[in-house]
């Protein structure tokens, strides 16, 4: 029942909020810019990961400010824990028919506070437009500047660097000589402690010196490979690095695995742990997934696309590319992590 209300609100929403929101472009020093708020209403896992260049990218131009997040879920906060430039995290409840007075209570915090700057991180997310266009802001940025000069770019539509691009033509309105660097990786701002840790949890594992490559084989839907894809992937990387290399699945909360736990296993529910336990393997491999982007965040990994398009979802970074399984065989596959491993 509330599947099917969601589903409906969600067209209801669309459609009145299809022309909602006119940029308006920022008139101050950026050395004025203290408050500015980032709308990114979502709770899953990739999606918030998959905002954190524009963050940075936030960060980069306005280095005097604080950031408040107006998002969804509690994943924001396990995220940007102890990040030094985010203020509050306004975090609306994830099932807010279980919880509507939250849900409210929440919405009028962004009414509560005035903002210098206002950031929608997702054009076409019809709550991020309402959200932006409600909250209490001098200037604001609805995701998207029409006819800008990055549109031409081959990486201009993925789904990180997008709101990264349009970011840049929004500001560049104001100012046209901006200066920009390489847009950021995907980021979880790890402590050395955090780091540590991971490096104990690896070794505790392993229990050798060998590096690792490490695969996750779940994924939601129809990203999912087969069990017959992911039974012949993991006999075939046996063969090829079982010697040289450790291969250790990663599980998901879920706990279950493609290849029935034929490897060595991890498993965690904690995002910041598995991020620190990757940040010492060699390779991580694994379909369009929130831990595939995790991945990205601290190691080179590879992403086997199905469904999603790989030219905006990818891994990128560290060395990270994409490939799509419907058109690269395993064997093929296993090629591309030879030269990603040297």
């Amino acid at each position: 029942m509330i599947q099917a209300i969601n589903k409906y609100r969600r067209k209801i929403t669309r459609f009145l909020t299809k022309k909602l929101g006119k940029n308006s472009y920022v008139k101050v020093e950026p050395s004025q810019i203290k408050s500015i708020l980032v709308v990114r209403p979502n709770h899953r896992l990739g999606n918030i990961l998959l905002i954190t260049p524009l963050i940075e990218e936030i960060i980069h131009h306005f280095p005097n400010a604080k950031i408040d997040l107006f998002v969804k879920g509690k994943v924001s906060e396990i995220i940007f824990e102890n990040h030094p430039k985010i203020d509050r995290i306004l975090s609306l409840p994830k099932n807010h028919f279980k919880e509507i007075f939250l849900y409210i209570s929440t919405w009028f915090k962004i009414v509560s506070k005035k903002y210098t700057l206002v950031v929608n991180a997702n054009h076409s997310s019809s709550s991020g437009k309402i959200a932006t266009k409600l909250a209490y802001g001098k200037f604001k940025f609805y995701g998207i500047e029409q006819e800008n000069k990055f549109e031409q770019l081959s990486d201009y539509i993925h789904f990180a660097k997008f709101p990264v691009y349009n970011f840049r033509a929004y500001l560049s309105k104001t100012w046209p000589n901006l200066s920009y660097t390489e847009i950021s990786n995907l980021t979880v701002k790890l402590s050395p402690e955090e780091v540590n840790k991971g490096k104990c949890l690896l070794e505790r594992i392993t229990a050798n010196q060998k590096k690792t490559i490490a695969f996750f084989t779940y994924a939601t839907g129809e990203k999912r490979l087969s069990k017959e894809f992911w039974n012949e992937m993991y006999a075939k990387m046996q063969h090829a690095f079982g010697q040289e290399y450790n291969l250790i699945e990663v599980l998901p909360i879920e706990n279950t695995s493609q290849i029935d736990f034929k490897a060595s296993t991890y498993y965690s529910k904690d995002i910041r742990e598995i991020a620190s336990l990757l940040f010492h393997t060699q390779l991580f491999i694994g379909a369009d997934s929130g831990m595939m982007h995790l991945a990205a965040t601290s190691t080179t990994t590879l992403g086997l696309f199905t469904t999603t398009l790989k030219e905006k979802y990818q891994p990128y970074g560290n060395a990270s590319r994409g490939i799509n399984t419907k058109k690269t065989s395993i064997d093929e596959c296993l090629n591309l992590v030879q030269n990603l491993i040297q």
